[in-house]
């Protein structure tokens, strides 16, 4: 092969991964961490292959900010299907050295290492790769793509333009232009500063329906990656990547992209977790949402390493 298509193909497989976890999953030179600090790299299972997505409260990709969304990215090679597993960022989980604490709570503790151990001491997920964005780089991950479609409600509108306002601040970018509200409710396709306004949506009505939200924003990335051209990202990269921490290596990078390509998303799969939950306020950590351990550990491992259908 020569350098010139080595290239091509290198990069087709960097863009397809980029969108494919939509966080910001690229080149190995931005943000890239040889090795988890843990002793022991997580084993999974054959034909499965678990990343965590990740989008910080903030520009902090290091720790300081909390992980507001959170999202396992399933690569399912035996039933040939892509799976989203949004976790709740207020789960009531045990951290390490931390004692009782909201999930969201362990990446800003110290960073996605911890977030990892967290996850698989409370859900029983092996999880040993990751990639997290700040703001600015979905931001522009998602201009990159010329923008997500997603349906926006009569519900969403009000408190959609009000995030509009603050994210279009967030947004650096010189050609931004005027900013943009939304009329009314309907199908949009919505530029960066909008698709981080519309995922941040929450309080309007539950966690569990900005996590849908997040999902949506997701599938539609994949369906553009499909109708796009190359010659549209490549001078961008570098910039659009400097807000991207990930330990995924160059190789690893270039087969999953490839094998999340081959798949595509007229079968992806999603779940919200937990599933079997109740939010309560504690005097020691506010809103918090209790589980109920065995049957929600039960539906998510079948979920994610059996495809069991979940309503």
């Amino acid at each position: 092969m020569n350098r010139i298509i080595k290239n091509t193909v290198l990069r087709k497989s960097l863009l397809g991964l980029t969108i494919a976890v939509f966080l910001g999953v690229l080149f190995s030179r931005v943000g890239y961490t040889e090795n988890l600090d843990t002793k022991e790299v997580p084993k999974e299972a054959p034909g499965i292959k678990n990343i965590l997505l990740v989008g910080v409260d903030g520009e902090n990709l290091e720790k300081g900010n909390r992980s507001d969304a959170m999202i396992i990215m399933t690569i399912d090679q035996n039933n040939k299907n892509i799976k989203l597993t949004s976790l709740c960022r207020d789960t009531y989980v045990y951290i390490k050295g931390h004692g009782k604490e909201k999930l969201t709570h362990a990446y800003a503790y110290s960073g996605p290492e911890l977030l990892l151990d967290t996850i698989e001491k409370n859900f029983g997920i092996k999880i040993s790769k990751y990639a997290t964005v700040n703001f600015s780089s979905f931001i522009n991950i998602i201009d990159l793509l010329g923008g997500v479609e997603v349906e926006v409600t009569d519900n969403d509108v009000n408190v959609l333009n009000q995030l509009i306002k603050v994210c279009y601040k967030i947004d650096t970018k010189e050609d931004k232009g005027k900013m943009e509200l939304i009329d009314s409710a309907g199908k949009y396709n919505l530029n960066g500063y909008q698709a981080l306004a519309f995922s941040r949506i929450r309080y309007q009505d539950s966690t569990d329906a900005r996590n849908t939200r997040q999902r949506m924003v997701v599938k539609s990335a994949l369906e553009k990656l499909k109708t796009k051209g190359l010659s549209t990202y490549i001078s961008s990269l570098n910039e659009i990547l400097l807000g991207v921490k990930t330990n995924l290596s160059p190789t690893e990078i270039i087969v999953l992209g490839y094998k999340t390509l081959r798949i595509g998303t007229d079968n992806m799969k999603t779940l919200e977790f937990p599933v079997y939950k109740e939010e309560v306020k504690l005097k020691e950590a506010g809103w918090v949402v209790i589980w109920d351990e065995e049957d929600n550990l039960d539906l998510l491992n079948n979920f994610i390493y059996e495809s069991i259908k979940v309503e």
